[in-house]
């Protein structure tokens, strides 16, 4: 099954970057078949489109923008988050929604799910995580891994950067590090 993860947000918004560090932390940590690629999307919005339509399986890390307690997580499958109006909140999450909604109306359209988490501050410039997302991090890793695991997606866990490590090349990036990003 060729299969995208794609990192979405914005990393000097503090928790809006969740999902970047999220596809970097799994790409620094899992060894997957040559068929999935770690994708950080960032903010390229309407630019990931071909992963929609090229790929069977796309997983979106990404803050969500549901009524809940900060680092609650949540599995969003593409039918169901068509039908969450209110999560249109960020700008990525606009872009989110309104690509699905393209895609939806194209031949093919991949399987997608949206694995987020409710942040706790995406208005301050930080690179940064708050407190209560690094502490559910692992949670959110997890989820996306049995996600996987539900499609047969195989994997293998190789330890190599702690989230802390990972939040740090952003913070500290050099001309070496700054390829790596």
């Amino acid at each position: 099954m060729k299969t995208a993860i794609i990192g979405i947000g914005n990393i000097l918004f503090k928790d809006e970057g969740l999902g970047v560090y999220a596809a970097k932390y799994l790409e620094a940590n899992y060894r997957f078949d040559e068929n999935v690629e770690i994708v950080d999307g960032g903010t390229l919005g309407f630019k990931l489109m071909r992963y929609y339509q090229e790929y069977d399986k796309v997983l979106i890390f990404d803050t969500v923008s549901i009524e809940d307690a900060p680092g609650s997580i949540y599995n969003i499958p593409s039918d169901v988050l068509l039908g969450l109006g209110a999560y249109r909140k960020t700008a990525h999450e606009v872009e989110v929604v309104e690509m699905l909604e393209i895609c939806s109306l194209l031949e093919k359209i991949a399987k997608t799910n949206i694995i987020g988490m409710v942040p706790e501050d995406i208005e301050n410039v930080e690179i940064a995580l708050s407190k209560s997302i690094k502490d559910n991090f692992p949670n959110l890793i997890d989820a996306a891994l049995a996600e996987l695991r539900s499609d047969g997606i195989e994997y293998e866990e190789t330890p190599t950067l702690s989230l802390e490590e990972i939040i740090f090349q952003y913070q500290n990036p050099t001309m070496a590090d700054a390829a790596t990003l």
